[in-house]
């Protein structure tokens, strides 16, 4: 169960990822929102990302 959650955080940080970027290059998913909520996402998802990977080689 625990991978799982694990797989879970990384795949959901990696999509947010992807659509905090194309939105800050080409203003599609959310509009443009604002660079500064864009630049704070991107750091949010990448150590949610990285804690997800770091729970998961604990668990191997």
């Amino acid at each position: 169960m625990e991978k799982w959650l694990c797989w879970g955080a990384m795949g959901t940080a990696g999509g947010l990822l992807i659509l905090f970027i194309l939105d800050l290059v080409i203003k599609i998913p959310f509009g443009g929102l604002s660079t500064v909520v864009n630049i704070l996402g991107i750091v949010a998802c990448g150590l949610i990302g990285y804690l997800g990977w770091d729970a998961f080689k604990d668990l191997r």
